[in-house]
């Protein structure tokens, strides 16, 4: 090798290497799941649920709980979502009134042989009343842990009216 192809070598090896050591791992997230409550299609408790075309955050309808005791509402379950190696994130569009507690939401993950874990949006709980905001609960998946079933549930840990709406399962990186 003569002098300027080992330097044109050198510069490219450089270059590759440069790029690769600055290059971030992407932040991409990805919808998994979207249940965009227009219907009761799917949903899996049904007791003191109500379909609201009134009070809507995307304008299609929502779901409206009115309960007198501490309830966690079971509302849908993925089925094997094959997510690996990445952050799961359940969110949800939550408006109260007059809850006499808290409202949280709460996602469990399924895996054969090894059980249920959850994961519950305790930082943020709501109580009283709200308007619409954005709810979420992540659930952090590592190499090789990818759940058969994930479920996605409302908690009220007291009494009131919860609005539930713009339900979403996304996927995305670890970092």
């Amino acid at each position: 090798m003569n002098n300027s192809t080992w330097t044109l070598f050198c510069l490219a090896l450089t270059a590759v290497i440069f790029v690769s050591g600055c290059s971030k791992p992407s932040n991409t997230v990805i919808e998994v799941k979207h249940y965009p409550i227009e219907n009761l299609e799917g949903l899996i408790t049904r007791t003191d649920v109500v379909i609201d075309k009134a009070i809507t955050s995307d304008g299609n309808g929502s779901l409206r709980i009115t309960v007198n005791e501490p309830t966690t509402l079971r509302l849908y379950e993925t089925g094997d979502v094959d997510i690996e190696n990445a952050r799961l994130t359940y969110q949800a569009k939550v408006r109260t009134e007059g809850i006499e507690g808290k409202v949280y939401l709460e996602m469990w993950c399924q895996f054969t042989g090894k059980g249920e874990f959850f994961s519950r949006d305790l930082s943020s709980p709501l109580s009283g009343t709200t308007d619409w905001s954005t709810e979420e609960t992540p659930f952090f998946l590592k190499k090789g842990e990818n759940p058969d079933n994930v479920k996605l549930n409302l908690v009220i840990e007291g009494k009131g009216t919860v609005w539930i709406d713009d339900i979403y399962l996304f996927k995305g990186s670890l970092k």
